[in-house]
């Protein structure tokens, strides 16, 4: 039987975490900045924060959520510079295919734009509850608030998301509705500059 030192236990442990859990932390924090990018520097840096202090937070907290946390806090300094929080944001979660024009795709991106304009808390919520599929206590534990805080941020984000999508919804009516007007008046001159050829040749 061999006996590992309680280094070696450490890194086993640290890198068993982060062979399960890598992928999805990664998906969190790309959800969270929209830039696969900077997510993969996030997760790096709360990574290696989560290797020197392992132990610890073994002993003491539930390391997912501990890293999670970090990475929120990442993305909360990082979205906060006006210089990042003026880019927008182009790419959605599972994003469809080139050449994908179905009306689902369509409105998961246009649902995705919508979610990443949100206040940071409210959009973190809306990540951690429907994207990572977390409960309420979870969540709480994330962002270091209570269950009802977590409701509240949740039923603002829902009602905001709905009166974004109404307002989304009567844009597109008017533009179609508009572009309808101009086809048919396009189509009117049209014809009657044909009857006016047709009267002038006669």
């Amino acid at each position: 039987m061999v006996t590992l030192q309680p280094s070696e236990v450490h890194v086993v442990g640290f890198e068993a975490f982060v062979a399960a859990r890598g992928v999805g932390l990664v998906r969190f924090a790309v959800l969270l900045t929209g830039d696969d990018h900077r997510a993969e520097d996030l997760v790096q840096e709360a990574l290696a924060k989560a290797y020197l202090r392992w132990e610890g937070i073994r002993r003491v907290d539930d390391p997912e959520v501990y890293v999670r946390r970090l990475i929120l806090n990442g993305s909360r300094s990082w979205w906060r510079r006006r210089a990042n929080r003026e880019v927008p944001v182009e790419r959605a979660p599972d994003a469809a295919a080139a050449g994908d024009l179905s009306g689902e795709a369509a409105d998961r991106d246009e649902l995705w734009r919508l979610v990443a304009a949100l206040p940071f808390k409210q959009r973190a919520v809306v990540v951690l509850r429907y994207y990572e599929d977390l409960d309420d206590a979870a969540i709480a534990r994330v962002l270091e608030c209570s269950q009802t805080t977590v409701r509240t941020h949740a039923m603002r984000a829902l009602n905001r998301l709905r009166g974004r999508l109404s307002e989304s919804q009567s844009e597109s009516e008017s533009q179609t509705e508009s572009q309808s007007q101009t086809e048919s008046q396009s189509q009117t001159e049209s014809q009657s500059q044909s009857a006016s050829e047709s009267e002038a040749e006669a």
